[in-house]
């Protein structure tokens, strides 16, 4: 199985820019792969230890950004690696790493390559980030090596009869920090003890939002006293659900929409803005020291990246969207620290997170249109009620920190440079 998995690596590799042609996404990785032996053979040094972390995309990245900011970019050089274009384009020049780029496919070379340049000292990887010849090169190379925020499900290739010899690649893991106890029990059946459950880092990431300056002037005046929903990142499958009550929504004097869409290029905005009458606004349209007399919908669509997080300092309550098909629930986590009921679709069986806050009562779930403007109501018209779910929210966050702590006094026990004072 191995000479398959080399093999099929191998194919991938000489067909992505092919791939390119027909997928904007694969072109973006393809072309950025090609600029990885550069940006290492530029910007490495070879006289300063690495510390190498690699993560899938953005939300893994944002699951390691606690830990980032305490690595020591002083006496450490830290290369960051990311298998996705979302991740990559939005974070390739983020000040938490001394080097960013792709990590290339993962073939006997390439890994062999790479870690001939980088020479690692630690290497740190992300959820379930499990490349079979980066991990028995780091192995090899006596790295140290840790997984944080790590998932193991039953699910997994690990536990199938095709999956088996990849388990020999988890031996280059030095500690597993899990977000679950079902995780530390699935990787000790698969014969691994060298874990504990720390959680998940993204409650760290998250609970931080709440103590920066999230104000937002046009926001400021777009809301003034009103309610307010925001719909975070959404897709076409969540609007359809949502449109008809927030068009038609009988509170309308007192209630307002933001909606901060996944995908913002022009076409899809100009979908979105139709499948809602046009009786919206754009942040772009609207001047910077806008006040109450600019807005004329109670609808507004943020068509710029970037805001998102802010902009939930705002909300009443928020959809978080994903969840109704099958693009993948997004992160609850940005809205829940702000104390604020959260409502998704019907699709979030891969995220414990959402389940755990569901039997709390702190988030709901709606499969449909009826459903939506049922628990939108109630939240809307029983303050008690909206209270009280939103400090449930609040409260889950609070309670689930720590994880970066406990990280951190690993890595200290390392090497106490290796965080920065």
């Amino acid at each position: 199985m191995k000479t398959l998995y080399d093999t099929l690596s191998t194919v991938v590799k000489a067909c992505l820019p092919i791939a390119g042609f027909f997928n904007k996404k694969v072109k973006l990785g393809a072309q950025g792969r090609e600029r990885t032996w550069d940006i290492l053979d530029q910007n490495i040094k070879s006289t300063i230890p690495k510390i190498w972390v690699h993560v899938a995309s953005l939300g893994e990245y944002e699951q390691v950004v606690p830990v980032l900011e305490k690595l020591n970019q002083e006496d450490y050089q830290v290369v960051l690696t990311f298998f996705s274009p979302s991740g990559y384009e939005n974070k390739k020049s983020t000040a938490l790493a001394d080097v960013v780029c792709y990590l290339p496919i993962d073939t006997f070379d390439n890994s062999s390559k790479f870690l001939d340049i980088v020479e690692p000292s630690i290497a740190i990887m992300v959820k379930y980030e499990f490349w079979p010849n980066y991990l028995n090169g780091l192995k090899k190379r006596d790295c140290i090596t840790i997984l944080v925020s790590g998932v193991f499900r039953e699910k997994m290739t690990f536990h199938k009869w095709y999956g088996r010899w990849m388990l020999k690649s988890l031996e280059a893991f030095d500690h597993f920090f899990l977000q679950n106890e079902s995780s530390l029990r699935n990787l000790k059946n698969l014969g691994f003890t060298n874990a504990s459950v720390s959680g998940d880092t993204r409650f760290d990431r998250a609970s931080q939002l709440i103590e920066r300056d999230n104000r937002i002037d046009l926001l400021e005046a777009f809301v003034g006293t009103s309610k307010c929903l925001i719909i975070g990142s959404s897709w076409p499958e969540d609007i359809a659900v949502i449109k008809n009550y927030i068009l038609q929504n009988k509170h309308q004097k007192d209630f307002k929409a933001i909606i901060a869409p996944h995908e913002v290029q022009d076409q899809k905005i100009n979908t979105l803005k139709r499948s809602l009458n046009n009786n919206v606004q754009l942040w772009s349209e609207i001047p910077e020291n806008a006040d109450q007399s600019n807005f004329s919908s109670n609808i507004l669509i943020i068509d710029r990246i970037g805001l998102l997080t802010r902009a939930y300092s705002y909300a009443d309550f928020a959809y978080v969207g994903g969840g109704m098909g099958t693009t993948g629930l997004h992160n609850i986590l940005e809205a829940a620290t702000f104390g604020i009921p959260i409502i998704i679709g019907k699709n979030y069986e891969k995220y414990p997170e959402a389940s755990k806050l569901e039997d709390l009562g702190g988030l709901f779930s709606v499969k449909n249109e009826a459903e939506f403007s049922e628990i939108m109501e109630k939240l809307l018209t029983d303050n008690q009620f909206r209270e009280k779910t939103g400090m449930i929210s609040g409260h889950w966050i609070n309670s689930n920190t720590g994880a970066t702590r406990q990280i951190v006094q690993y890595l200290k026990g390392i090497d106490e440079n290796i965080i920065s004072s």
